[in-house]
């Protein structure tokens, strides 16, 4: 057994549904200490957030991952227990499998072998570890990034080890991520019975014209890195649940994935000047929930996508398709965030899993690149 697939199995082991970390960083921590990392806790509202580092130096380069993984779901429709790592045909069941402890695995694997292989090496090495990325997000990445910030602790490079890879081990990796804006639309109407519409103001009738509009629009037609702004309803609700009541209000849940091309604020504009065209009368509570951002090809980029190719002759493509990560937290401090992690294709779901044939390739893929950035003559 290699030590990127025991040190996989040994995380999937440990139940860390958001935000539980089920000891995971603990293990981590224990761990590199022997490579000369120090770790430090920095939590809060039940959420487990630890950094680690080796070295004073700049550039500073970055692995950054959660240790949280999302509900299992029905735990009878498993093939097994999905916090009991189970390899079968070649691959490896469990929740977390591929969305991230593989990835954690890998690069710590990696950075530990580095390490040997560079004991001496300039800069510093950096773990940022959170429990919360799969939940609000409010109390784990940012509690980092907002204490190295108050200290003046710069990053100068960072890999994000979400599962970006599409059809096979690195194909895809992420250069930027699209926004996030979310909107709940309450549109108000007057109550009454269904045989008196006369008497009544239908919400729902007063929306579907506009609501039609909305999702025909076109918001913008993205750039050269991010595809288009898209529109998507996720929810409406309306009624008391009687059948011969017009309701009296009706509430929509929707959400903006947006490019650059368009900004929070002036989405917010469009939407609610088309909603007063229409004469409805609403409110909106608005949120936001991540600016785009974007690393142009650089050293990170180049160095990775050589690393890519080293492994699996195969150079990836630069993509910011997907939902966000928190790689929108890091971003605001760190001129160079990449994504890449292993294929996608069951993240979130049951039976999660990864092919053990990838966890190697993996591990090499980040030690090259940080051979590349922070090794004295870049030799692997």
């Amino acid at each position: 057994m290699n030590p990127t697939l025991e040190l996989v199995q040994d995380l999937i082991a440990r139940r860390s549904v958001t935000p539980e970390d089920g000891g995971c960083q603990q293990l981590l921590a224990a761990r590199l200490a022997a490579s000369g990392f120090t770790a430090e806790t920095i939590s809060g509202n039940g959420v487990t957030n630890t950094w680690l580092r080796r070295g004073t130096a700049a550039p500073v380069f970055v692995f950054a991952g959660h240790t949280d993984v999302v509900p299992t779901g029905p735990v009878d429709q498993w093939l097994s227990d999905p916090f009991t790592p189970t390899l079968r045909d070649c691959v490896l069941v469990g929740r977390g499998a591929s969305d991230m402890k593989s990835s954690i695995a890998a690069f710590v694997v990696a950075a530990e072998e580095f390490v040997r292989a560079h004991p001496g090496h300039p800069g510093s090495i950096g773990l940022l570890l959170t429990s919360d990325e799969e939940g609000p997000a409010t109390h784990g990445t940012t509690l980092i990034v907002e204490a190295l910030r108050k200290r003046g602790e710069a990053i100068d490079y960072c890999i994000v080890g979400e599962p970006t890879s599409v059809e096979r081990l690195g194909d895809t990796i992420k250069n930027g991520r699209r926004g996030s804006l979310s909107g709940r639309l309450t549109v108000r109407g007057v109550q009454g019975h269904v045989a008196y519409p006369h008497l009544a103001r239908n919400p729902v009738h007063l929306l579907a014209p506009a609501l039609a509009e909305l999702a025909a629009v076109e918001w913008d037609r993205g750039d050269e890195f991010f595809p288009p702004t898209t529109f998507q309803v996720s929810n409406i609700h309306a009624g008391t649940g009687a059948g011969n009541v017009i309701p009296g209000s009706c509430v929509v849940d929707f959400n903006f994935r947006f490019a650059p091309a368009s900004t929070a604020a002036s989405l917010q504009q469009r939407v609610e000047k088309l909603l007063a065209r229409h004469g409805v009368d609403f409110a909106i509570d608005w949120t936001l929930g991540a600016a785009p951002f974007l690393t142009p090809r650089g050293s990170l980029s180049e160095a990775i996508s050589a690393a890519i190719e080293q492994v699996t002759g195969a150079q990836p493509e630069l993509s910011t398709t997907g939902g966000t990560s928190d790689g929108r937290f890091i971003a605001t401090f760190c001129p160079q965030v990449i994504e890449f992690g292993p294929p996608n294709a069951t993240i979130h779901q049951i039976n999660e899993q990864i092919a053990v044939a990838d966890l190697e390739p993996l591990k090499n893929i980040y030690f090259g690149t940080l051979a590349r950035l922070l090794a004295p003559t870049g030799k692997q």
